[in-house]
């Protein structure tokens, strides 16, 4: 069987085990890494409840992150047959860079909470499946070392935390380390209320460090403080400074998504933060149509919030992604499986995608019809 990633993937028999897991018994038994509820459940045990619940959290009372996976399956899929579809190709390009397959690695902070290796771990894992990982700028290590842990594709996702200067000098070097855009992450003017972290008194272990955070002495001043609200201006700004096509996430209006592209976006990424900032927001899923529609077939979009199955992303690029960005499912494969562990999530997603495709009639991820779907009944 061909390794399920590549550009040209065969319709897949049995899917690998994730290392560490035995084979089922029983053989009609789901592999174990496809039960995502069941991977969570491990990484819960191993992990400090403070940790574990800084991951699994969200905001206020959680409604966004609830109803996430809900909304993806408010759709159904209308099959096609007698297509001859043999193959699935799983391949695509985002913004120029090809990558194996259009399931990637969502940014999330302070990694070395879960596994030892950290952001280094979740850099080979998505490298050995072909997938683009995007780097949080509160990463456990520099993102100078993540950009060199793996010769996988990377993003870099920039918050304006620090003074003035020092996200500028951040937005530099990821141009400078070889990232391949730069993700303006926009829906935290202020952090949102996360009720399990401010139940926790929740900090960083003893140990760890936010790696590309700046100095005591390089905090922001009163100036910086006057000026702290990104605007719309900066989208073009960030891109000349890094010299990278820029990535606007956290939009789930059609008009902002307009704006942003005017302003300068190569893409735009549909994010609710997995929950964690407004509550109750609208789910990704339903605020995906809008802003397609607002921006056209000639810009990309990405999303993210509550994927967990194969035909969660199909629905996705039915309704106009690009692809598709994982975020707690990986973490959950870090914590129990270091870089094995991510790289046998993104596979168990990439088999299903490949197999619902295949049941679909549909034999491209680039290409994949509106009419797909339909809402539920």
């Amino acid at each position: 069987m061909a390794t399920i990633g590549a550009p040209d993937s065969a319709v897949p028999g049995q899917p690998p085990r994730l290392p560490g897991e035995e084979t089922p018994e029983d053989p009609g038994q789901e592999p174990p890494y496809l039960d995502l509820d069941r991977l969570e459940a491990r990484a819960r045990e191993q992990l400090p409840a403070s940790v574990y619940d800084y991951y699994a959290g969200g905001a206020e009372t959680e409604t966004t992150m609830a109803e996430a996976p809900a909304s993806w399956r408010s759709w159904r899929l209308r099959p096609r047959v007698l297509r001859g579809t043999a193959r699935v190709r799983l391949g695509t390009e985002l913004l120029g860079t090809p990558v194996r397959t259009p399931i990637g690695i969502a940014p999330w902070a302070y990694q070395g909470m879960a596994h030892p290796d950290g952001e280094l771990a979740t850099a080979r894992g998505a490298a050995a499946r072909g997938a683009l990982m995007t780097v949080s700028t509160s990463a456990t290590h520099t993102l100078e070392e993540v950009a060199a842990a793996a010769d996988g594709p990377q993003w870099f996702q920039l918050y304006r935390l620090h003074s003035n200067r020092h996200t500028d000098d951040l937005a530099r070097r990821a141009g400078d380390a070889g990232y391949r855009a730069l993700v303006l992450t926009v829906d935290v003017p202020l952090l949102g209320r996360r009720r399990r972290d401010l139940r926790h008194r929740f900090a960083l272990p003893a140990g760890l460090r936010m790696a590309n955070h700046p100095p005591e002495g390089d905090q922001p001043t009163l100036s910086d403080l006057a000026t702290a609200t990104w605007t719309f201006d900066d989208i073009a700004r960030f891109g000349e400074l890094s010299g990278l096509p820029v990535i606007v996430k956290g939009v789930l209006r059609g008009d902002d998504a307009a704006r942003c592209v005017q302003a300068g976006a190569s893409a735009v990424w549909v994010s609710t933060h997995g929950g964690r900032q407004v509550d109750p927001a609208i789910a990704s899923a339903h605020a995906l149509p809008e802003v397609v529609e607002a921006v056209g077939a000639d810009v990309e979009i990405y999303a993210d919030g509550g994927i967990r199955t194969g035909s969660d992303v199909l629905t996705a690029l039915a309704l106009g992604a690009s692809a598709v960005f994982l975020g707690r499912p990986c973490v959950w494969g870090l914590a129990t499986g270091g870089a094995d562990g991510v790289a046998g999530v993104l596979a168990g997603l990439g088999e299903e995608l490949t197999h619902t495709m295949a049941l679909c009639g549909l034999d491209d991820v680039r290409s994949v019809p509106r009419d797909t779907i339909t809402p539920a009944r």
